[in-house]
């Protein structure tokens, strides 16, 4: 009798606990789903025998370099140069890009295509692709080509946000430096701000300098920080040996979104213009001229009715020969813009490269040894 009842207060006990273990997943069932961390508990897969040993920023490049690898492209170019002799000789040439969207949109370096024929994308599954050139910045070093992806799935890289870097923030890089495809430097934001001449009239603006190892394939490729967003575009190098010194630049990524959604809306780049002509002075130059300055741009010529004629910048009136040189003199000599002063026409070119087609500026001139503001509203072209 005495055994029985324990066998029966146990019955009971069993069925109460089923009872309440029914209740609580009904609760949850009609109640919602358990917590995020009991999900990612469940579902996050345990990592493979050869992440176990891995420290946690070597997990987060693996993941990253896993999530982009796919989406950056090999870019390779073919040209058809003439020897001395006037044959034809086959020139190729190649770089990187990255997938920016699910119409097969690719940012590259403009130096990267420049003058190619033909151009064929290999992402980084291997498969290939003939590649379009959609159109070109070359001030800013930026080209937009384009692949049909025939439906194919293939997740695109997010673009950051480059207005807000730290110095020494993380940085990844990913693409193809001497034809090893898919290869990732890491490094750090070494510097920001840089104005980076790349040729005559070319420079990168406001270039973000970093440590990541950059090398001949690199141009085009993504530099990504640790979220895996696109911050800037590889473009140069610092190799005074010809090889990685430490030293790689990028094109700020908001500058390439700008130029990449112009090209996609409009076909064509609007650039900032001001409708004037001029020289750089130099000291024995404005004391010939017996100028007021000796460092600014002597204005020779005036776009009629453009935005610099609309303001009341005046142009040059007469023709001397200076040295070798033609010149037209007797107009306004430019000194700033926007209270930056103007020296050079690199000045210039950076000035209006960051301004848009609209924008009102101050331009300060000098006329007759006095100084004057001008508000000019510049043009776009």
């Amino acid at each position: 009798m005495h055994r029985s009842g324990k066998q029966g207060r146990a019955i009971r006990l069993l069925a109460i606990g089923l009872i309440i273990g029914l209740a609580a997943y009904w609760a949850g069932s009609r109640w919602g789903p358990p917590a995020p961390s009991v999900v990612k508990a469940l579902h996050s897969p345990a990592p493979t025998p050869s992440e176990a040993g891995l420290d946690p920023t070597e997990l987060e490049n693996v993941r990253i370099y896993r999530q982009a690898a796919p989406a950056v492209a090999n870019v390779v170019t073919r040209t058809v140069e003439y020897d001395f002799f006037f044959n034809p000789v086959p020139v190729e040439g190649a770089g990187s890009g990255f997938l920016i969207d699910n119409d097969g949109h690719i940012l590259t370096n403009y130096h990267v295509v420049q003058g190619a024929q033909t151009i064929e994308v290999t992402l980084g599954d291997q498969s290939r692709y003939k590649g379009k050139l959609v159109g070109s910045d070359p001030n800013n070093d930026i080209a937009l080509i384009q692949i049909d992806l025939a439906g194919r799935k293939v997740t695109p890289l997010p673009l950051g946000d480059s207005r807000n870097l730290l110095v020494g923030q993380r940085v990844l890089a990913i693409g193809n430096p001497f034809g090893f495809q898919s290869t990732l430097t890491t490094g750090v934001v070494s510097s920001l701000g840089r104005t980076v001449q790349t040729r005559e009239n070319t420079f990168i603006d406001e270039a973000i300098q970093t440590d990541a190892s950059i090398n001949q394939g690199n141009s085009g490729g993504p530099l990504l920080n640790s979220h895996g967003e696109v911050i800037g575009i590889n473009s140069a190098i610092y190799a005074p040996t010809g090889t990685t010194a430490g030293i790689g630049f990028a094109i700020p990524i908001n500058t390439a979104k700008r130029v990449a959604e112009d090209l996609i809306t409009r076909g064509r780049v609007r650039h900032a213009t001001l409708g004037a002509e001029g020289r750089a002075l130099w000291p024995r130059l404005a004391e010939a001229l017996n100028l007021a300055v000796q460092q600014g741009i002597l204005i020779e010529r005036v776009e009629p009715g453009g935005p610099a004629a609309k303001a009341g910048i005046r142009g040059g009136t007469k023709s001397v020969v200076a040295g070798m040189q033609e010149l037209r003199v007797g107009g306004d000599v430019l000194i700033a813009i926007d209270g930056k002063q103007i020296t050079n026409q690199s000045d210039l070119s950076l000035l209006l490269n960051r301004s848009q087609p609209g924008d009102t500026v101050t331009v300060t001139i000098v006329r007759d040894g006095k100084k004057m503001n001008l508000p000019v509203k510049l043009g776009g072209d």
